[in-house]
């Protein structure tokens, strides 16, 4: 497939054309940064667009959206217009109001459209679902989600991610996401939630960096109906923490952890995984348990977690 690259704001915009080029051809990139989109499109060899309406113009199929988080509505509602497929990164937007809006530009023009739950194909965590489907655990009560790195304290995080406009907040919002569409996949929505943010990285650079003093260390504790609860975990100043997921049942318990699960206590082979989402929208395909409905959720989750 042939794509066109819009934006190259997030940290993954990389990682997502290493991959269009490996499975597809890139037309193009655009970005309203002109320094960012030249040195983007020189160190990828790939040609630039003068405009956004320039990029939905041309022959590409499909658009990869890389765009700053307050901006993705606006640009998807245009894409989807012009008749192209889309792949973005999560999140799909900082309101439910605004995902409804893609939903109906996506659905009105009968274009494909896959968010980038990366983690949900993983061999690992599909290894822990399949067990909790085949009834393992029993009735699963606890679930616990850790995912952190060392981006605030290391400094090497981008400084428009702390930009609270376009972030729409900090740690969990960016790296949190993945915790909360997990949850979501495994559970559910949940009924409550109650989040503790602190801004834990205080020194010059981070100053700097920093000046809103968005959260950088996260935690969400989430119930449902039935009393299971969930526990998402993130932030930017830890090094060297395995992402990690524990979930317990009133049959037993399951840890996933540095590539490896294991049911109480003894490790079990794990499940193959499947297609990152984008390398599956560079084939043509939609996978299940990445598209509109999963994206709406994960921002109705974050609007659960942020609010006060």
């Amino acid at each position: 497939m042939k794509v066109a690259i819009c934006g190259v704001w997030h940290v993954h915009a990389k990682d997502y054309t290493k991959k269009a080029l490996e499975y597809g051809e890139v037309v193009g990139v655009y970005d309203d940064n002109a320094e960012w989109k030249t040195a983007f499109a020189e160190k990828f060899g790939i040609p630039t667009f003068d405009s956004l309406d320039a990029l939905l113009a041309s022959d590409a199929e499909g658009v990869i959206v890389n765009t700053a988080t307050d901006a993705h509505a606006d640009v998807m509602v245009k894409i989807a217009e012009s008749g192209k497929h889309i792949f973005t990164e999560k999140v799909l937007a900082l309101t439910e109001e605004d995902c409804i809006r893609v939903e109906d530009a996506v659905r009105k023009a009968g274009v494909r459209f896959v968010i980038s739950l990366v983690q949900k194909f993983t061999s690992v965590h599909l290894t822990v679902k399949d067990l909790i489907d085949r009834g393992e655990l029993g009735k699963v009560n606890y679930v616990r989600f850790r995912n952190c790195h060392s981006g605030s304290i290391d400094h090497w995080l981008p400084a428009h991610f702390y930009n609270l406009k376009e972030c729409g907040g900090g740690a969990m919002i960016d790296l949190g996401a993945h915790g909360m569409y997990l949850i979501n996949w495994l559970l559910g929505e949940p009924s409550t939630y109650q989040s503790a943010f602190t801004h834990a990285c205080r020194d010059e650079k981070d100053a700097v960096l920093n000046p809103d003093g968005i959260e950088d260390n996260a935690v969400t504790v989430m119930t449902y109906e039935d009393g299971t609860i969930a526990i998402n975990e993130t932030g930017f100043v830890t090094k060297g923490f395995p992402m990690t997921m524990e979930v317990g049942g009133d049959r037993g318990y399951v840890v996933a952890a540095s590539g490896k699960v294991t049911l109480n206590g003894a490790e079990v082979p794990l499940v193959a995984g499947k297609d990152a989402p984008v390398v599956a929208f560079m084939k043509g395909e939609t996978p299940e348990g990445a598209g509109l409905r999963e994206a709406r959720a994960l921002t109705r989750m974050m609007v659960g977690a942020y609010r006060k």
